[in-house]
């Protein structure tokens, strides 16, 4: 085969799938597979991805191309879900990086190879969002997806709450992906959409709300908003308002610049000014302290208890508009 053969199309092909194309879109611009071939040997040009899936330049594929050759490879209709879908609307996940879950229709053959994991489903999405010729399931769907196939709760429990937290996407919408999905590995799904539910918008306030329970404590509400007729004050991680205490869980994380510090402090001052018992509590303290913490807890309720209750507004987390994106 000539090294000047071109072929028509092949190019703005190439350029509009990332440098990836499938054997079938060559055979449909003219080319056999001896010029694929040709193409693909042993320190050629190009080289192969996927069974008939090619990479049309040297070099490791990025995750764009992995992700365009997945679909080529799963074939019409596919949709990338799971936690490869996340990294597109920066929701964190601990699944595997490396694995590109892809859905594809109940009927179809094809089984998973290389960094493609398929997931045959009678519920393929009509809807999806797109990125040039990629098409990734919404949010609703790639955390239900990625969901399931996480086993451990802390880690279930990060991606609902983050992309709740973020607004991506609503309670009432994961709810909706919890029932029409199926019931195989979703119990750890299903009890963190009741914490997050009730307000838990963090993987450490998770773990809180656990040690609470565990302690026998009251459970307080979780990130609602406190208002002073008309003035916002604050919205701690848990508040109990009968007894005018909030328990704030301050992650390091998220106290690396100066500004978030003194948020933070301007926060905790104006729960202090409203007459609040502010708790704060790390996460390490959390895991590592459970019966200390409980105990500081318990003691600022009976304190609180003994005193005239606060007139402060408590709006709830879940009364509180939802913006879905």
């Amino acid at each position: 085969m000539p090294r000047t053969a071109r072929f028509e199309g092949l190019d703005e092909l190439l350029e509009k799938q990332f440098a990836v194309v499938s054997r079938a879109q060559l055979l449909g611009l003219g080319m056999n597979d001896h010029a694929v071939q040709y193409r693909v040997r042993a320190g050629g040009a190009w080289q192969g991805l996927l069974p008939g899936v090619y990479l049309g330049v040297t070099g490791g594929p990025n995750l764009l191309q992995k992700e365009m050759a997945a679909l080529l490879y799963a074939g019409t209709g596919s949709v990338i879900t799971g936690p490869t879908a996340l990294v597109h609307y920066s929701i964190r996940s601990e699944s595997d990086p490396d694995t590109i879950d892809v859905l594809i229709p109940a009927a179809r053959q094809r089984h998973d190879t290389g960094f493609v994991r398929l997931h045959r489903t009678t519920r393929l999405p009509e809807r999806f969002s797109s990125l040039g010729p990629l098409r990734f399931a919404l949010v609703p769907r790639a955390v239900a997806d990625t969901a399931r196939q996480l086993t451990g709760l802390r880690d279930v429990r990060a991606v609902v709450a983050d992309a709740v937290q973020q607004r991506r996407c609503t309670v009432s919408e994961l709810a909706n992906e919890l029932g029409r999905g199926p019931v195989r590995r979703s119990a750890m799904f299903r009890s963190v959409l009741a914490e997050v539910a009730d307000g838990v918008r963090s993987t450490a306030e998770g773990d809180l709300r656990r040690l609470i329970r565990t302690a026998k404590l009251p459970m307080p509400l979780f990130n609602p908003s406190l208002w002073d007729g008309d003035t916002f004050i604050a919205k701690p991680d848990g508040w109990w308002p009968a007894e005018g205490v909030a328990a704030e869980v301050d992650s390091r994380e998220w106290h690396l610049l100066p500004a978030d510090w003194e948020r933070t402090m301007a926060r905790h001052d104006r729960m202090a000014a409203a007459g609040i018992i502010v708790l704060h509590f790390s996460p390490r303290q959390i895991r590592r302290e459970p019966a200390k913490v409980a105990q500081m807890i318990r003691s600022a309720l009976e304190r609180g208890r003994i005193s005239p209750r606060l007139p402060i507004r408590t709006v709830r987390a879940e009364d509180e508009p939802a913006v879905s994106r």
